[in-house]
This record gives C-alpha cells, structure tokens and sequence, in this order.
C-alpha cells in the first residue's frame, strides 16, 4: 500500500508543479478567472501531499521526493487538458485507494481519501468548465 501511496504523491507532485506553472503563465483574458482557481488547486494539492505522505510514514514507507514529470503544452487549451487529464487519472487511483483501504481494514485512512477525492472532483469539475466541455465520467 506504501508504495501505491507514493506513487499517488508523485501525482500530487506533479499537479502542485503544474497548478503553479500553469496558473502564472496561462494567457487570455478568458482564462483569468481560472487562473486564480488553480492557484488555489495548488494549494488544496500541497494540503494532499501532506496528507498521503502521512499516512506512506503510518504504514512504515518513505515518502517519495519525485513527482511524476509535468507537461508543458504551448497554450492554455493544452495546460487545462492535461490537467483535466491527469486529475481524472488521479481521482481514478484514488478510488481504488479507497477500496483497497478498506480491503485491508484501514479504514481512517480510506476517509483521508476520500476528503481528497472532494477536492479533487471540484478541480475536474473546474477544468471541465474551463474548456466548456461536460465533465468527464470516470470509470473506476
């Protein structure tokens, strides 16, 4: 399980990086108001970090210090797609998360995800907005 977390933290890595990347260069005056959403993401991303590398430290893991590599798309379209993309990845695994904590009768641990994948539902649902499109059905 320690190891499933720590690559769920590569993810929550790699989303702190892009949240912060893309909100200070995305362009257009359509996409301002979402810019201040993902700073905000970023923020909510860091409180996940921390939050799943507690819990890699309770099951006697250590934590990784690598996130999963960041796309840089040339344009705004391109930034909020790969992070629509790798939030559904993300809610994806984090359901499993859930399914195998309880699986293995941890189950303070599956309501820590679970308060994540809130979170992480209304980013999906934020990016899905942002690029006028219906929010994706996750398959899980």
């Amino acid at each position: 399980m320690a190891a499933l977390l720590n690559e769920d933290l590569a993810r929550e890595y790699q989303a702190i990086i892009a949240y912060v990347v893309y909100s200070q260069v995305i362009r257009g005056a359509e996409y301002m108001s979402i810019a201040k959403q993902l700073e905000e993401h970023a923020g909510e991303e860091l409180k996940h970090a921390l939050i799943i590398s507690r819990q890699i430290d309770y099951l006697g893991g250590t934590p990784t210090v690598t996130p999963k590599a960041v796309a840089m798309p040339g344009d705004a379209k391109g930034m909020l797609r790969a992070d629509l993309e790798n939030e559904a990845d993300t809610i994806r695994n984090y359901r499993q998360r859930v399914r195998q904590c309880e699986a293995l009768g941890e189950f303070a641990m599956s309501e820590q995800i679970r308060e994540i994948l809130v979170d992480e539902q209304d980013h999906l649902i934020d990016l899905a907005t942002a690029l006028g499109e219906d929010v994706p059905v996750i398959e899980a």
